[in-house]
């Protein structure tokens, strides 16, 4: 659909940091609204993604999500290193996981439709968020990866819900290299639907969400809610106790001093 036929928008309460329309044709677009940080992900992303797609949940005119990175360069970097440098316990760790696999869950949950259009860098969350996202288009210049081993952690969602998207060779690959994929590779392991040109990437996005749209919205709903009628707990609960205590390593310590200082980390293996 050329830009040009996209059917008229209108703004809709939005939580920060994102920033929400609802086209006419049933199709609304939430925008994590980061880019001077990448659309990493803070606190109140993770506090706020479930509930405002509750928003869209309880209201009729929506029938597909799509969720994009605000900007050029970025989908979502990923979690906001900042933002966990100062908890210094297993608890706080465990309940700030908690918060971040509940809100990847919510995209799992949330009652329609979910479209991930990855417009660039997604590493760690972003890569998750694409994981929980019913379809994924990714952009040309899309850059896929789990970044937490170069942080003394792993990817706490990533490892749960990756070989079932992706397989287990992949998954072990991206978790336990840390090394980028592009779209192309995406599309081919069944991470992504499509990998289009950059320029592409939202009417195609637009194109796939307004054709699911015009289905039966009780059908389209169903039929999400049994595909995804296994992706329970099994191995989340296991996944946040391992996670949290990598926090608490020395190695990421070290990582995370690296990170802020823009030098590279040194693994002690403790």
């Amino acid at each position: 659909m050329p830009s040009s036929e996209r059917s008229d928008a209108a703004s809709v309460e939005a939580l920060e940091p994102f920033t929400a329309e609802v086209r006419d044709d049933g199709v609304a677009i939430l925008t994590i609204d980061r880019p001077d940080k990448q659309n990493a992900m803070s606190v109140a992303f993770f506090e706020n993604l479930e509930p405002q797609l509750d928003i869209f949940d309880a209201d009729d005119r929506v029938r597909v999500v799509i969720i994009t990175g605000a900007g050029e360069e970025a989908f979502s970097a990923g979690g906001d290193i900042e933002s966990f440098l100062i908890m210094d316990d297993v608890a706080s760790y465990r309940r700030r996981l908690k918060l971040v696999f509940d809100a990847f869950h919510a995209v799992e949950r949330c009652e329609v439709p979910v479209i991930a259009a990855v417009n660039g860098v997604a590493y760690g969350g972003g890569t998750e968020l694409s994981l929980a996202a019913d379809l994924v288009i990714a952009s040309d210049r899309a850059k896929f990866a789990f970044r937490e081993p170069v942080m003394g952690l792993m990817p706490g969602y990533g490892v749960v819900r990756g070989p079932a998207v992706i397989g287990p060779q992949w998954t072990r690959y991206l978790a336990l290299s840390a090394n980028p994929i592009d779209g192309a590779t995406a599309e081919r392991i069944g991470l992504a639907l499509r990998c289009v040109p950059h320029e592409q990437l939202m009417d195609t996005a637009i194109e796939v969400a307004a054709g699911i749209a015009r289905r039966a919205p009780l059908s389209v709903r169903m039929g999400k809610a049994f595909i995804n009628r296994t992706q329970g707990a099994p191995g989340l609960a296991e996944s946040i106790e391992a996670t949290a205590l990598l926090f608490t390593t020395q190695d990421h310590k070290n990582a995370a001093q690296a990170f802020l200082d823009k030098e590279r980390p040194t693994f002690e293996g403790r």
